[in-house]
């Protein structure tokens, strides 16, 4: 017990980088074989984070909408939070093309092999993916399931990501009925609000796991991926990395500075998460412990953090959606001679922040953007297989700047309403596993 109890004293994030570390030596040490050893190690993790993510924003929002009804204007913070989102992206926007543009990672690279298991993607379109947002069957947007057609027309369930909207949106439709129904659900109120506050702490529980996740997930992929894929591309990895640290760093330390916010704290507190949507490259995976992280680590409203932070992990896609296809756009031009005109960068800045949205809930959503994108500004499609050979290695990058921008706009939105607890969020604590809350951060559970 004494060890468990040392272990729970280091804090979260050292714990997790200590895994980070440990499976880069264990991936380089054992090779391949890594992905055999220690494979499932990091598909335990995953799996045990989608277990988690359903029932959490479920509950979640039932009680945010049921709480926040009558204490501040869901459509106004909404539509706030939209608008944070949608600035965000722009200057994600900005900073994808003048890192291509001053980087030039697409002139001398050679020539390039399409990736032997690409597959092309179609963009969903505008109108169909508003008529996803509804579920046509509720337990299976919960389950995580769709239907569809096998070669002989007969109907199946499939598994399917991006059912989060939907949960979202059945989950907003449960709360607005609580409101509007009064006293008569009174019962049910309390409920959905015991059953948030359980899924909580089941959270703090698989959230312990997250060292052992990293390990497992890391030694896979440094055993499993050899140097040579990276080599022809490596100008373009390194252009992809220093723009997505220069949104973080700079992008997003200017706005919280213009908020009046230390951004050192914000970071502090953000990096559980953000070391978790790293390692797992799903916003979706990291949603769990980037919810935990606006509420214990910012002092976020707890009821605003459950709206925001769910929509954030299906819509809000700075590296994705935004910096990966303006980039990729202009690495294709320079890599193709195809000298891009004014008219063509305003579109990809347009598709790439319009896009974002327009893919919600998109399994695959950076290629799926790229493409979108690359269609918009008649560039090449066929040449974005030339970086999908890469693409778990760009995704690493991509979506930890997709979650830290997911846990930004609720804080500066909660700052701007008021909702935002400074005591708590200039404290910047960095642990999320085993706490009770209430008797802080030594009352941990043994």
């Amino acid at each position: 017990m004494k060890l468990v109890a040392a272990w729970f004293k280091i804090p979260f994030w050292q714990r997790v980088l200590a895994g980070f570390v440990l499976g880069v030596l264990a991936g380089w040490a054992f090779g391949p074989s890594a992905e055999t050893w220690f494979g499932p190690l990091g598909d335990l993790y995953v799996t045990l984070i989608k277990m988690i993510a359903v029932p959490l924003v479920f509950f979640a929002v039932i009680n945010a909408v049921s709480s926040l009804h009558g204490q501040k204007s869901i459509a106004a913070l909404a539509g706030r939070t939209f608008a944070w989102f949608a600035f965000t992206a722009v200057l994600a926007v900005v900073v994808g093309l003048v890192f291509g543009l001053v980087i030039r990672p697409g002139e001398g690279v050679g020539v390039l092999q399409v990736a032997s298991d690409y597959k092309p993607k179609q963009a969903p379109g505008v109108v169909d993916v508003l008529l996803n947002i509804v579920p046509a069957n509720v337990f299976q947007a919960l389950s995580g399931a769709a239907t569809a057609k096998t070669t002989d027309g007969t109907s199946v369930l499939v598994p399917r990501n991006g059912t989060v909207l939907q949960v979202i949106f059945f989950a907003g439709l449960v709360g607005f009925a609580f409101v509007r129904l009064g006293e008569k659900t009174a019962n049910l109120r309390r409920l959905a609000g015991e059953a948030s506050e359980t899924m909580i702490q089941i959270t703090r529980f698989v959230l312990e796991f997250t060292p052992l996740g990293t390990f497992g997930l890391i030694a896979a992929l440094v055993g499993g991926y050899g140097f040579e894929q990276l080599r022809p591309l490596l100008t373009f990895v390194i252009a992809l990395y220093a723009a997505c640290a220069f949104h973080i760093i700079v992008v997003y330390s200017g706005l919280l500075l213009a908020h009046g916010l230390n951004p050192l704290k914000f970071f502090r507190g953000a990096a559980p998460a953000m070391q978790v949507g790293f390692v797992a490259s799903s916003s979706f995976a990291a949603m769990p412990a980037s919810l935990r992280s606006v509420t214990h680590n910012h002092g976020v409203n707890r009821d605003y953090a459950a709206f925001a932070v769910p929509l954030g992990a299906s819509i809000k896609m700075d590296g994705c959606g935004a910096i990966y296809p303006a980039l990729a756009a202009v690495f294709i031009a320079q890599y193709t001679g195809i000298e891009l005109s004014w008219s063509q960068y305003l579109i990809i800045a347009l598709a790439s922040v319009l896009g974002s949205f327009g893919t919600a809930g998109v399994p695959g959503t950076a290629v799926i953007m790229a493409t979108v994108v690359l269609s918009a500004a008649n560039l090449p499609l066929e040449a974005i297989g030339f970086l999908y050979a890469i693409d778990r290695i760009l995704d690493m990058m991509r979506t930890m700047t997709n979650v830290t921008g997911q846990m930004l706009v609720p804080v500066l939105v909660a700052k701007e309403t008021g909702m935002l607890d400074r005591a708590i969020y200039d404290a910047a604590p960095t642990n999320l596993g085993i706490e009770d809350e209430q008797a802080g951060s030594a009352g941990r559970v043994p």
